[in-house]
């Protein structure tokens, strides 16, 4: 996301030859005078821009764990982190005096208006204190009128009057800098009414609301994209009344369409599903899991079985840590293997890389969209399957042109059909994933490679059935079972061999069910 970040900026500085400024220093000064006196205006030109910064926000749910309520961990954190990047001046000042982004009328690409109800209140203010001061003044200091006690009164009031504004303006700003919006949740949640407060969601909702807005001023001053990354991890250790608890939250979130978040979930999906399932959260979903996380996350990135690459990778990554255990001469054999790696590409193959990349993507949604191929009657009606589907479409080809370096194998369509058929029958797929694997443990024969999947899903499709009860769950997932044969049997024969290829770079099928089903054969095979 940084290189993407780095790549863009530099990008959009070449096509617009403006700087993107930031909160600092001088830009410190200029974001507080475009606080106090101008509105920001989104237009055609703000919204053409490409660059965009990522702000990058940890949260470990394991830390919060014991506070009744961990969603409320989830949205002080956020509040927190944002404060400390932008710096808490500029949010206090615009808590009293910011202004909603509003779209321009028309094409104009003025992007900041000046705020004339403001600052006419302001020099009113100003010349009203001035006056009171000068009549005050008056009364005191010029001989003949020091007597006039009227005169005194008069100033007196109007001075006290025109400077107590200005006064609660400067205390609202203190007042926010001092209580942060963490502080303000934290006082809900500590509050002895908590339990029956009905407007709690609304306040913490409403800060939440501060802050999007706030981005989007910030978005126009700095002349970039922002989009706040919550990375949450831990999840897997808490109670199930936590784990629910943190999804509603990141679903209230992420409730208004124009949200700048994006949550990265590292979660094991084994351990999450079960404690979904637990909790209320799931009435109305048939108590099951995997649909509320099929209708949650938008693109699912299930991490393949670690390669041999990988594994000398960690292993490295171990010996380096320990210098007693024959530091050298297992370091040796590692500086051999990096000897014969030294082919580094050179950045115009990398880059002749991501055009290839580039191509076959756009050929996997051609044939997609092109209605008289057979792959797109398979193509779900439900929109958020649709999105998981076109967002692991680019990373299944990427992964596929890293993993084999031939442009073309498999097709770019073939790798799209399989992406529609893990997300479409991701039951039935896993159970023949798991007999084509148990099948290869076995040394079979060498044609083995060329038989069908179908075949082989047909072969043990009893045995599939006899777990029914233990996989409810999981076969509901599933969909239309004569579609899943005709699009294995007839449009797209995926051979045990096409299956094995794919399988390292399926991130769209949730690996956890397969190793249930394995185990769950595995039993049923001892009885």
């Amino acid at each position: 996301m940084r290189e993407e970040m780095a790549q863009r900026e530099e990008a959009e500085l070449h096509r617009s030859h403006q700087k993107p400024r930031s909160p600092e220093g001088w830009g410190l000064l200029l974001a507080l005078w475009y606080l106090a006196f101008y509105k920001p205006i989104i237009t055609e030109g703000h919204l053409r821009r490409k660059n965009i910064e990522f702000i990058f926000i940890r949260f470990s749910a394991w830390q919060y764990a014991g506070c009744d309520k961990l969603w409320a961990g989830l949205v002080t954190t956020l509040c927190d982190s944002l404060r400390h990047h932008f710096g808490a001046l500029p949010l206090s000042v615009y808590h009293v005096m910011g202004t909603r982004p509003r779209f321009a009328s028309g094409f104009s690409q003025k992007e900041w208006v000046l705020k004339k109800g403001a600052c006419l209140k302001l020099w009113g203010m100003l010349f009203v204190l001035g006056a009171g001061i000068s009549i005050l003044l008056v009364a005191l200091l010029v001989p003949g009128i020091k007597d006039h006690h009227a005169l005194k009164v008069v100033g007196s009031a109007v001075t006290s009057l025109s400077g107590s504004g200005l006064v609660l303006g400067v205390f609202s700003v203190l007042k926010n800098l001092l209580v942060s919006e963490k502080q303000k949740i934290e006082r809900l949640t500590n509050s002895e009414r908590f339990a029956s407060q009905l407007g709690f969601m609304s306040k913490v909702r409403s800060e939440v609301e501060v802050l999007v807005d706030f981005l989007a001023f910030m978005e126009i001053f700095e002349r970039r994209r922002l989009r706040v990354v919550l990375e949450i991890t831990s999840l897997d250790i808490c109670y199930p009344e936590k784990v629910a608890g943190v999804f509603n939250a990141m679903n209230t979130l992420l409730s208004d369409t124009n949200a700048p978040f994006i949550f990265i979930l590292a979660v094991d999906p084994s351990i999450i599903v079960p404690c979904l399932e637990q909790t209320g959260c799931m009435k109305g979903l048939a108590d099951n899991g995997y649909l509320y996380l099929n209708r949650t996350v938008t693109l699912p990135f299930s991490i393949p079985e670690m390669g041999a690459r990988s594994r000398l990778r960690c292993l490295e990554a171990a010996v380096q840590t320990r210098e007693d255990l024959m530091y050298r001469i297992i370091t040796s054999n590692v500086e051999r293997r990096r000897a014969k790696c030294r082919g580094v590409p050179t950045v115009r193959s990398r880059r002749e890389a991501d055009a290839e990349a580039v191509r076959c993507i756009h050929e996997a949604f051609r044939c997609l969209h092109d209605g008289a191929d057979p792959l797109a009657r398979y193509l779900p009606t439900d929109g958020t399957h649709v999105h998981r589907i076109v967002n692991t479409i680019p990373i299944t080809l990427r992964l596929l042109l890293h993993r084999t370096g031939t442009p073309g194998t498999p097709s770019p369509r073939a790798a799209a059909a399989w992406v529609v058929l893990a997300d479409q029958w991701p039951c039935r797929l896993s159970w023949a994933l798991q007999c084509l694997e148990d099948a290869w443990q076995c040394q079979v024969a060498p044609d083995f490679g060329a038989r069908s999947l179908w075949s082989i899903f047909q072969e043990n499709v009893g045995e599939l059935s006899a777990l029914r009860q233990p996989l409810h769950n999981v076969l509901s997932l599933d969909g239309d079972p004569e579609l899943f044969q005709t699009f294995l049997s007839c449009d797209f024969p995926f051979t045990a061999r096409d299956a094995r290829a794919f399988l390292g770079v399926t991130v769209n099928l949730d690996h956890s069910i397969r190793h249930k089903m394995g185990l769950l054969r595995g039993l049923d095979r001892l009885r």
